[in-house]
């Protein structure tokens, strides 16, 4: 697959064959500790699926401490309701600190992202993120402080994963300041995971290279929003979401791509998208430039290339942004 990312390989434990040999991938952020799971844990050693912990084990906090924050476990495909289930009833705890809300969020978020370009069907994951935006919709609903622990989540590592649920959780803020209700949010949470859906289809040396792009990989690039739109159209998905894919390259100044629509011409929640999508690669860190701190990217942003976005939803952006210092 064309996107490149690290994955930690764990130690070795004895082999336990499961029916079906399918499982599902989650991330032990996901897991609170010294909490029963209803469901088993494997890790894939050499291609093979380790028999990890049984359901109904606890993971202590010390031995979750001692996990990096991205290491990958494996869950048995037919026990996916019984993790969604976990998840939510974590979530619903009033002993569980907002911090942690994030947390388990964001790591579940990050393992749906991963599926969306991982697998060449994106039908599960399309369904699998109403539920999971649901979530992020409601604790923003509950605790709108949480939007600042979600975004000093933020890896500021440019990888395709890490780049779109960051961008879905600007897009979230910015779309909660400008009085977004609830079904609004959901779309726009939605559609800015899938913004860069069409990056599955273009090559591998392009995403993956270490620099600039030259004029004919640029091109290649370019083409992104348009295989985005080719891949959602095959799916039940409303207009916005695919607007969120399809223009969030265009400009204010109607010299974006792929159609140079002007101001007005651009769907509201791809507008959003765009200035989240900016700030996200402006503030982070790549192979051939350094980041821009949070400040200057908006600096950069509001004088710069003011008139490439909608004013009202910049100025959103500087709100939501400015509220962590």
């Amino acid at each position: 697959m064309p996107f490149c990312f690290y994955r930690q390989n764990p130690r070795t434990w004895q082999t336990i064959r499961v029916e079906n040999d399918l499982y599902f991938q989650i991330r032990v952020g996901t897991l609170l500790p010294d909490a029963a799971l209803p469901f088993d844990l494997y890790v894939l050693v050499n291609k093979k699926y380790i028999h990890y912990l049984p359901a109904g084990g606890k993971m202590s906090q010390e031995k979750i401490s001692k996990l990096k924050g991205s290491e990958q476990f494996f869950v048995p495909l037919p026990q996916r309701q019984a993790f969604k289930d976990f998840v939510s009833q974590s979530l619903n705890q009033e002993s569980v600190s907002v911090a942690s809300k994030a947390k388990i969020l964001r790591d579940t978020s990050i393992s749906l992202v991963e599926e969306i370009y991982e697998k060449k069907d994106i039908g599960d994951a399309l369904n699998e993120s109403k539920e999971v935006v649901g979530h992020f919709v409601k604790l923003l609903n509950e605790t709108p402080e949480s939007i600042d622990h979600l975004i000093q989540l933020s890896t500021h590592d440019f990888y395709t994963f890490n780049h779109s649920l960051d961008v879905s959780v600007y897009a979230l803020g910015i779309g909660k300041l400008v009085g977004y209700n609830d079904e609004m949010l959901a779309e726009l949470g939605r559609g800015s995971l899938f913004h860069d859906i069409g990056k599955k289809w273009v090559a591998a040396e392009i995403i993956c290279k270490k620099g600039a792009l030259d004029e004919a990989e640029w091109a290649q690039m370019q083409r992104h929003p348009e295989y985005g739109l080719k891949i959602l159209s095959e799916y039940d998905v409303s207009d916005a979401i695919k607007a969120c894919c399809f223009e969030h390259h265009e400009s204010f100044l109607g010299n974006g791509y792929p159609q140079k629509l002007d101001g007005p011409s651009i769907h509201p929640m791809a507008r959003i998208v765009a200035i989240a999508d900016t700030f996200d690669a402006l503030t982070t860190q790549r192979s051939y430039n350094q980041p821009m701190t949070p400040k200057d990217a908006l600096l950069f942003m509001s004088t710069k290339i003011k008139g490439k976005y909608d004013p009202d939803i910049l100025k959103a952006l500087n709100d939501v942004v400015n509220k962590l210092d």
